[in-house]
């Protein structure tokens, strides 16, 4: 008994600090045990401790501890932007709306300007609307938090904390974490990052979309912060938008509601209306709002593709960066949806909440909303935020952006094919799943165990043909899109820059999304997992993408940087992002024919 309840008491206090619960939770747990430990002791000495007893006494302890782990969970809190006490306030700053401070950071090298709301909160009579302009304030707005992230799908605490520990090794032990992030439908805000007191020529701006499958993601998530890009005389301004069913829903009575007469693209419009924002209020941080150059990663990158043949973000931004996705395929793998396909899920959405029209919905409040089955993290062409499949916009030449910056990781796709058991047998059915009738040209081509896995992770349920079935799902998936995208660029004369970045770490490696956190200088955020290279590489990245945001072209003037040329479809040459950099051949080269042939079928 003595013995199980040490081990209880180290596994208790573990999962009390995997969820964040608060510093009293601990407190009172260590007390219940030294209760125990005192019960047991007692009653032994008195002759009195038997089986009955340890059992009685262990039911006890588990119920006081369950209903101290409930009485204690960490509350909902806004996350701060800056994390040393008594942050020094700037000065007040005038945009449209009023006045605002930010903060400084830690060392007063940056300005940060969190939480600025950059329309109304899409909340009763306005879910599932267009957004709206906000409202101004009277007196001077602090702005030095962050807002709420917008409604997603989230995760108990302690299973996302495990997922730090045993997946991405991010996870730290320390005080002053006990909270949950707040969550919200009023999440239209965005942030700015800028140079400490700036009061020099307008500055370039980077305009950045973050990723998540339009469905989970907030504007702050530190991979993606900018004050690294502030100090490289870049200011970086991030937001939040509406997700899954508040973003993407469509339903035909809201599109017969809407000026507009659009429904489906809500977070796509959300995205819009902060670009507009900043447009029209950059100058007031020393920003250019004639040097915007827009950028995503995942979604995110997606999403910079819909700005790119967006009629309504014509003349907000002059150049584009995309990470890992894009929509300009005939028929994109993810991330956009016929509307036929997107009004059938929102019928499914009013049936599932049993109402029978969009005010009955409407009313059902926002967490209940959260729980649907249905899937909504589609764009979609709704005749007003997108006209028509965006490949079309792009043979025309009616894209928007004069530049391009965009490529891909090496293991893309290896995370999202975990659950999937891949061998000699089935490895041309599951390559039919993306390729069709071509599967087997492609499984010619990358013969099942041709490709060797260097990383593996427990849940993944393996095979000896994984790591070939990854290879062509990372292509189709995200890496094909970027081929297609520099082919339009190229066929339109504009300079278009395409890397591959196969950098390994401690953290994310390689795999999706494992580049953000060099292209914008947040090794620091993650304490232990980086090592010296790892810093050059990131120093290289950050020059590149802030010299792109500043002339259009990645190498800028005098840098001593590898020379990154422009990317032609005769040699198909990328920027290898490694420890070395260099150009090499795309590695997709030849598979991506045989996809061009399976996507030409569905056009």
């Amino acid at each position: 008994m003595l013995f199980l309840l040490l081990i209880l008491a180290i596994a208790y206090l573990f999962f009390l600090e995997i969820s964040k619960n608060l510093i009293i939770g601990w407190c009172i747990g260590i007390v219940l045990f030294i209760i125990a430990f005192c019960v047991r002791h007692t009653l032994k000495k008195k002759n009195k401790w038997s089986g009955i007893s340890a059992v009685c006494t262990m039911i006890i302890i588990l119920i006081c501890l369950a209903f101290n782990y409930k009485a204690t969970e960490p509350p909902y809190k806004q996350v701060p932007a800056v994390t040393y006490k008594n942050p020094v306030v700037t000065a007040p700053i005038h945009v449209e709306q009023g006045d605002i401070t930010g903060v400084y950071d830690k060392d007063h090298l940056t300005e940060i300007y969190a939480g600025i709301p950059y329309a109304k909160a899409p909340v009763g009579d306005l879910r599932w609307k267009e957004p709206q302009d906000t409202e101004g304030w009277k007196g001077v707005r602090a702005c030095d938090t962050y807002a709420p992230m917008a409604m997603q799908p989230t995760q108990q605490v302690w299973y996302s904390s495990l997922s730090d520990i045993l997946g991405t090794h991010e996870y730290r032990f320390t005080m002053g974490d006990e909270y949950r992030e707040a969550m919200s439908e009023d999440c239209l805000y965005l942030n700015v990052y800028r140079p400490a007191d700036y009061q020099g020529e307008p500055l370039p701006v980077v305009f950045y979309i973050h990723g998540g499958s339009l469905n989970t993601g907030k504007s702050y998530y530190t991979k993606y912060r900018g004050e690294s890009f502030a100090k490289k005389g870049v200011i970086l301004v991030n937001f939040a938008y509406r997700l899954g069913v508040f973003g993407y829903m469509a339903n035909d009575e809201l599109m017969a509601e809407s000026p507009n007469n659009t429904t489906g693209n809500y977070g796509l419009l959300d995205q819009i209306k902060a670009l507009k924002w900043v447009h029209e209020n950059i100058g007031a941080f020393g920003g250019d709002p004639d040097n915007i150059t827009i950028a995503g990663e995942s979604a995110g990158s997606s999403s910079v593709n819909a700005l790119c043949v967006s009629p309504l973000s014509e003349g907000l931004f002059v150049r584009a960066i995309a990470e890992s996705s894009g929509i300009n395929a005939y028929k994109p793998y993810h991330t956009f949806r016929e509307m036929e396909k997107a009004l059938s899920t929102g019928e499914e959405v009013m049936q599932e909440f049993s109402a029978n029209n969009i005010e009955e919905l409407r009313d059902i409040d926002a967490t209940t909303i959260l729980t649907t089955k249905s899937v909504n993290d589609s764009m979609c062409v709704d005749g007003y935020a997108i006209t028509e499949q965006p490949y079309l916009t792009y043979e025309k030449g009616e894209n928007h952006e004069q530049a391009l910056l965009n490529g891909s990781n090496m293991k893309e796709a290896d995370a999202f094919v975990m659950p999937r058991k891949v061998t000699k047998e089935n490895y041309e059915e599951e390559l039919s799943k993306i390729l069709g009738p071509y599967a087997a040209e492609a499984a010619e081509l990358i013969p099942a165990g041709s490709v060797t896995r260097d990383q593996t992770f427990i849940v993944d349920a393996g095979g000896d043909a994984k790591g070939s079935m990854a290879f062509v799902y990372s292509d189709a998936w995200f890496s094909y899109s970027h081929n297609v995208w520099s082919r339009y660029m190229e066929a339109q004369n504009k300079p278009v820059y395409q890397y591959f970045f196969t950098k390994t770490n401690n953290h994310l490696s390689n795999h999706h999304a494992g580049e953000l956190i060099y292209a914008y200088g947040n090794l620091d955020y993650y304490p232990g997992l980086y090592d010296e290279d790892d810093y050059k590489v990131s120093e290289a990245m950050q020059e590149y993408w802030t010299n792109f945001a500043k002339y259009g072209d990645p190498n800028g003037t005098g840098s001593e940087l590898p020379n990154w040329p422009v990317w032609n479809s005769s040699e198909d040459k990328l920027l290898e992002l490694n420890d070395e950099i260099k150009l090499i051949d795309n590695p997709y080269h030849e598979l991506n024919k045989i996809i061009d042939k399976y996507q030409e079928e569905l056009k």
